[in-house]
């Protein structure tokens, strides 16, 4: 039990390790004794866990894609087909990548020139966005005139600008920069019946912000007015 509980940890500080040699340094300059010597285990002790460099950065896309998975299906299961969904996941996605090295290491991976071609966190949720666009199309929650096709490659487009802006400069993943930028696309993107319950700064953020900032983000800008502008 014990060895097998050190083996799991060793294996973890390998993944936080490779996340973030990978995130600084690309797939291709990275090496195996940066990795170990980041995780504090032997170069033996890392090849023991993973055979190879691509296994390990596989590992990394893994461990982020299941992050993800469970930040697209947390919001489904709360707001279901409606345009808050894709609001929370999308505030969740960029806290997750500014304080999670293995999902920000993750994403690297997928922009990686030497990684192309493999499963891709990028895809992944692009593929999410579209099918929750469509739900919300078929569901009427879409403005008269906006299809589904369109809004998601808007949304798609500004986050993965969020994600590489964000890897010099963190401020871009903040969730100030990412209710200014629903503020700007909700008015044109939802349906006027649905634009009164939606909540630019995310349904479920207030818990998770300090309390100077809660009285800000708990009176969105009133979107109707932006959308007369």
């Amino acid at each position: 039990m014990v060895k097998q509980e050190r083996a799991v940890r060793t294996r973890h500080a390998l993944i936080q390790a490779a996340a973030a040699v990978f995130a600084e340094e690309g797939f291709v300059t990275a090496s195996l004794s940066t990795i170990s010597g980041r995780a504090g285990v032997s170069n033996g002790a890392l090849h023991f866990h993973f055979a190879s460099k691509n296994r390990l950065a596989e590992a990394v896309r893994a461990q982020a894609a299941e992050a993800l998975g469970r930040i697209t299906e947390t919001a489904r299961a709360r707001h279901g087909d409606s345009l808050q969904t894709v609001v929370d996941a999308t505030h969740e996605l960029m806290d997750s990548l500014a304080r999670d090295i293995v999902v920000r290491g993750g994403f690297e991976l997928a922009g990686d020139a030497a990684r192309r071609g493999g499963p891709s966190l990028r895809r992944q949720w692009q593929r999410w966005v579209e099918d929750s666009l469509r739900r919300a199309e078929r569901s009427g929650a879409l403005a008269q005139g906006v299809s589904a096709a369109d809004g998601a490659r808007v949304i798609v487009a500004a986050t993965a600008g969020f994600e590489i802006l964000g890897g010099e400069d963190v401020s871009w993943l903040s969730r100030r920069s990412v209710t200014r930028f629903w503020e700007v696309l909700l008015p044109l993107l939802a349906g006027r019946q649905n634009l009164d319950g939606l909540v630019c700064a995310g349904s479920n953020l207030l818990t998770a912000v300090p309390p100077q900032e809660q009285s800000a983000r708990a009176s969105p800008p009133n979107l109707h007015t932006k959308r007369s502008v």
